[in-house]
């Protein structure tokens, strides 16, 4: 009778597991980036910026440049950790874990800047020519509009950088605008108002006159007199925790990546040299 030969199958060196986590996981942030990515050229194209870009001001603080800018990074992220695993490429593994190095060294240089320089007042210089651009510029770009008005109603509920008296410096509310026959002077937008118990659409003229001499009515249960700048420390202070614990998170999911970018190259190499 003859011998019957029994034949090993060899095993692979790539982890089927490694591979496909790395995978998913970017294919999913590659999604995500698209939808950002999009919805940034939309609000370009809806405001016909791609053909006016000379008359844009202040490029850094347009909400649909930094979903541009946002979208397209983690974009090319998402391609090359996705790719790069599915197709066992080791160029795009490898460009995958430098950008994520990058990027997690960018924020640690970041997080340690804004530590050293919190009480040297950088930060709050920074942020109050951040808002007073908003307002100088305020009617003028609808997407800061709205992120101006969504700061002041929804997140921070404040008026102005130092208070309602801020918004002196946009034209439309300046107080010498009244010559000119402007309803807004010496006004705050709606987004400064209190909003009223059980009241399901707010008044939009709810600021007009409220900074005029002999105005009628207690001011502080209308608006909001805390200047956003107080306000915006006041909630850093309170979140701290919440803050600090989202930023460790995503560092850690950053270190997570570029570990399983290399194992998954050392694995690809160790197959290699088995065919060689």
């Amino acid at each position: 009778m003859p011998a019957v030969r029994k034949y090993r199958r060899e095993t692979s060196e790539i982890s089927c597991c490694l591979k496909y986590l790395l995978f998913i996981s970017n294919v999913l942030i590659w999604m995500i980036a698209l939808l950002v990515l999009a919805v940034g050229i939309w609000a370009w194209t809806e405001k016909d910026m791609f053909r006016n870009i000379s008359k844009l001001t202040f490029i850094a603080l347009d909400p649909a440049f930094v979903l541009i800018i946002l979208g397209t990074v983690t974009f090319m992220l998402g391609f090359m950790g996705s790719v790069g695993a599915l197709r066992e490429n080791t160029c795009l593994l490898g460009a995958y874990a430098i950008f994520l190095s990058v990027l997690l060294l960018g924020e640690i240089g970041f997080c340690g800047l804004a530590f050293v320089l919190k009480d040297k007042g950088w930060i709050k210089d920074q942020a109050t020519e951040g808002l007073r651009a908003f307002i100088k510029h305020y009617r003028e770009d609808p997407d800061q509009q709205n992120l101006i008005d969504w700061i002041q109603e929804d997140w921070l509920q404040c008026c102005g950088i130092d208070g309602p008296k801020d918004w002196d410096s946009n034209n439309y509310f300046n107080c010498s605008s009244i010559a000119i026959g402007s309803r807004e002077a010496c006004g705050v937008p709606f987004s400064c108002c209190r909003r009223r118990p059980q009241e399901v659409i707010k008044n939009k003229q709810c600021g007009y006159d409220v900074r005029k001499e002999g105005y009628h009515g207690e001011l502080s249960k209308i608006i909001y007199e805390k200047g956003c700048v107080q306000s915006g420390e006041e909630w850093i202070e309170h979140n701290l925790i919440i803050i600090s614990t989202a930023a460790i998170g995503v560092m850690f999911f950053q270190i997570l990546g570029i570990c399983f970018a290399q194992n998954l190259r050392a694995d690809i190499y160790t197959q290699k040299s088995k065919w060689h």
